[in-house]
């Protein structure tokens, strides 16, 4: 019996996820997402076309792979509608090959105004939430308040929706927060409330699935399947730096409540990691570099969220949070991406240890506030050419194997992938 394997970030979200699993789909029966929602921007180059997918699994291009939003996924509406629209434009109909589960939780458009909100409140302690209504949507399901997938098809579901609207429309008037005039991408809330409803009856063409019994049929029937993850490890809403995550578990554990398996299930864990470090929004980032080597980083990575368009905050690669992901998951396999955005590069610094308080640490401590830890750092020569072209790990330079191996001998896991460029042909699978 085959069991399911999980590709999932290590590093604080933007690692190149969506690449990888539409590079690995081919392998694959079934691609599944298993938590996030809109907040994700998974981007996919080929036949010089970019892709972006928010919601939907990326393993949507290829028509003989079943897609399924999971359990764990959170779903507005009107961002849905969007992909399934830019998708057809380019041929491809998506209510072939993707399954939706009914546990799948709804993003309420007044989730979106909470949201602003809430943000607004925390004045210079914002989180630097993608304002996709994610956090609340999340906490009205913990709260058990929430409107599934499966309530589009009772008879009774614009008087639960109503009833749950009002219920927000009341906690913003405690913020005071002018919620009628407020802008969702330049909508009125009426007139983006207006869109989402909408798109119900687009969603009831689609194949709504009770995902937990589909996907475990599938594995007693030995399809392969891969379990797509949203964010990064660092993002986890229990063991990223908290406050400043996402609002669920975008670690392996998560794979199990965003699907519903059980942990025997799970097979081989393929973790992906930057040859550099990024993050957007606030929150402590130990070696982001406010310089030259930052702006550098970010120009040649074309370091702007494909999700909110921010400027992506860039750093060297930092070797105890990537072991500390490594460890949070335990991956068995390592991709490494954007390892081109380093072919510029006379050095390459990468953080093996932390000044904390006076005392050298390798690891996180609870503590996480900005500054606290001091990095200290290794240089490494770099390859100074590009690289783009290559096909074959032997044709790398010299000093970039010896980058790859140095990382690798680091965290104890080996590197199978190599990305060398955005195109899903600019990928490298090293043998050992």
């Amino acid at each position: 019996m085959k069991k399911v394997d999980v590709l999932l970030g290590l590093q604080w979200g933007d690692e190149g996820k969506g690449k990888i699993v539409d590079v690995l789909t081919p392998n694959y029966d079934i691609i599944a997402r298993f938590q996030g929602g809109p907040n994700a921007g998974h981007t996919l180059e080929f036949n010089g076309i970019k892709h972006v997918l928010h919601t939907i699994p990326s393993g949507i291009f290829h028509e003989k792979t079943i897609n399924i939003i999971g359990n764990g996924v959170l779903i507005d509406l009107l961002i849905f509608q969007r992909e399934i629209d830019k998708l057809q434009e380019r041929n491809i109909d998506a209510t072939k090959n993707l399954k939706i589960s009914k546990k799948a939780h709804l993003i309420l458009p007044s989730h979106r105004l909470l949201d602003s909100a809430y943000e607004n409140a925390k004045g210079k302690s914002k989180i630097g939430s993608t304002l996709k209504g994610i956090g609340p949507a999340y906490t009205d399901r913990t709260a058990r308040n929430g409107l599934r997938i499966g309530d589009l098809l009772r008879p009774d579901f614009i008087q639960k929706y109503t009833q749950l609207k009002n219920q927000h429309i009341e906690i913003l008037k405690f913020h005071q927060f002018d919620y009628e005039n407020h802008q969702i991408e330049n909508m009125t809330f009426a007139e983006y409330e207006t869109k989402w409803l909408s798109v119900i009856e687009t969603l009831k063409k689609f194949d709504l699935i009770d995902s937990e019994y589909y996907i475990n049929q599938a594995i007693k029937d030995n399809k392969s399947i891969l379990a797509e993850g949203a964010q990064g490890s660092m993002l986890d809403v229990d063991f990223g730096s908290y406050p400043f995550v996402t609002s669920s578990s975008t670690i392996t554990a998560g794979v199990c409540i965003g699907l519903g398996i059980s942990p025997d299930k799970i097979g081989k864990v393929i973790g992906i990691f930057k040859a550099y470090c990024t993050r957007v929004g606030s929150g402590p980032f130990p070696t982001e570099q406010i310089n030259s080597d930052g702006e550098k980083l970010r120009a040649e990575g074309r370091e702007f969220g494909s999700t909110t368009g921010r400027p992506r905050r860039c750093g060297w690669l930092d070797l105890p949070a990537l072991q500390y992901a490594i460890m949070l998951n335990g991956v068995t396999e390592l991709v490494v991406t954007k390892i081109d955005v380093l072919n510029s590069f006379e050095i390459i610094k990468t953080c093996q240890q932390y000044n904390y308080n006076g005392t050298l640490i390798d690891y996180l401590p609870f503590e996480n506030e900005e500054n606290l830890l001091q990095p200290l750092y290794e240089q490494i020569k770099g390859w100074n050419g590009n690289i783009n072209h290559i096909s074959t790990y032997n044709q790398f330079p010299e000093n970039m194997r010896n980058y790859i191996e140095y990382v690798e001998n680091i965290v104890k896991v080996p590197i199978t992938i190599i990305s060398n460029g955005p195109d899903r042909i600019q990928t490298i699978f090293r043998s050992f």
